[in-house]
């Protein structure tokens, strides 16, 4: 038993390390539920649970590379790898329909990928970033759907 807690605490460093892992996912998985809580709102696939998932998940790849001295040249390769990725899970929310140029699930995939870049901006350190960016991306979501529906009319083909 005394090796498993020995393993345990050289892999955290130190409490200020934990308390700094734990405050960064722990923002990550707020910032990742108003997007998502928007998208669960909207009646979307990719919802409340999978945006928390997707922002800390982001956030985990670049404090697992952060924290374990990788360099700038390390943590750039894994914020292309996140991007590069979700994109393939956001290209799944997409759906084309049949009648003639229509397509659904574009806002969502968009906004899967803003929660991801959302938790690689709290992976690497940064704060007001993906505050600001969660923020603005709700807002596009909710409230400007509502000027969108205003202008564009309430098509059930358009992408909520």
């Amino acid at each position: 038993m005394e090796l498993v807690w020995q393993e345990l605490a050289s892999e955290v460093g130190d409490l200020a390390a934990l308390v700094r892992i734990v405050l960064r996912l722990s923002l990550a998985a707020i910032l990742g539920s108003l997007v998502g809580l928007e998208r669960e709102h909207a009646g979307q696939a990719a919802g409340w649970r999978t945006h928390i998932l997707v922002t800390m998940a982001a956030a985990i790849f670049v404090i697992g590379i952060a924290e374990s001295g990788g360099n700038s040249a390390d943590l750039s390769r894994v914020m292309q790898g996140v991007a590069t990725g979700i994109g393939f899970v956001g290209a799944g929310t997409i759906i084309k329909l049949t009648d003639g140029a229509r397509v659904k699930g574009l806002a969502t995939a968009a906004s899967v990928w803003l929660s991801a870049s959302v938790g690689v901006a709290i992976g690497a350190g940064r704060i007001w970033l993906p505050i600001v960016g969660a923020a603005f991306g709700w807002f596009t979501l909710s409230w400007l759907r509502v000027a969108e529906r205003r202008v564009v009319g309430d098509d059930p083909f358009h992408d909520a």
